[in-house]
């Protein structure tokens, strides 16, 4: 009996951790918001800010901005219109509300050389997938990512959703509020990914959701185009 424990604590002690190190939790739908036109918030952002290591994203209430929560560093941009010419607005402060947020704790993160064959976000989705898969992440539950780096291009825009439209497609709300196309810009991307939250935090058409933090704008991304030699980060 007192070998079979031994063997039992030896066999047990060697096996990997499957608990991992993070957990993501969102507020908020996108089908709610696309077919009934709930834009009110679901969170107020002064709930979280007391939490460590924190990185969120989402959109402010009403859909009248972007969030992106980076290491605990709140980054709020709106659009702001002054005589008919829009600008971009950043507020650094937990005071917003949110109708959409995915947020996670992460307190380390593995980094990974992205390879120069990744080109398209649809290419950059899969390498994610299968990366987080070699390191042991189980891709059947929503995780966090990180990309760093020049990119050759990215399509961003900021979401200023009227007060007065019901009539949501994914289309209208890109062209809603300032949005655009930069290219050769140092970026630090902020994404979650997921392939069971379809129409919750993601698209139909992808299994993520990102945003960016550049020299020029905080937004959501749209599209991308890869540049040489950028970086993947994963949970530890």
């Amino acid at each position: 009996m007192r070998t079979f424990l031994i063997l039992f604590i030896l066999i047990t002690s060697c096996n990997p951790k499957s608990t991992p190190s993070f957990k993501v939790d969102y507020k908020g739908a996108l089908k709610n918001m696309m077919h009934k036109g709930d834009l009110s918030a679901k969170i107020s952002l002064s709930e979280i800010n007391e939490i460590n290591y924190l990185y969120a994203l989402g959109a402010v209430e009403e859909l009248k901005g972007e969030v992106l929560v980076i290491n605990s560093n709140v980054f709020v941009s709106s659009v702001s219109t002054l005589d008919t010419i829009k600008s971009m607005f950043i507020d650094t402060t937990f005071n917003k509300n949110a109708s959409l947020l995915v947020y996670a704790s992460v307190e380390e993160w593995i980094s990974i050389n992205i390879p120069n064959t990744i080109i398209t976000y649809e290419d950059f989705e899969v390498f994610v997938e299968e990366i987080a898969l070699k390191k042991g992440i189980n891709t059947d539950k929503p995780f966090p990512f990180m990309i760093e780096g020049i990119a050759k291009s990215f399509d961003w825009h900021i979401i200023d959703w009227p007060e007065d439209d019901t009539e949501h497609s994914h289309e209208k709300h890109i062209h809603s509020g300032l949005y655009g196309t930069l290219e050769n810009q140092e970026a630090e991307m902020l994404g979650f990914y997921s392939n069971k939250h379809h129409a919750i935090f993601t698209h139909h058409t992808t299994n993520m959701h990102i945003h960016v933090k550049s020299e020029k704008v905080i937004g959501h991304i749209d599209d991308m185009t890869f540049g040489i030699d950028m970086m993947l980060k994963i949970p530890k």
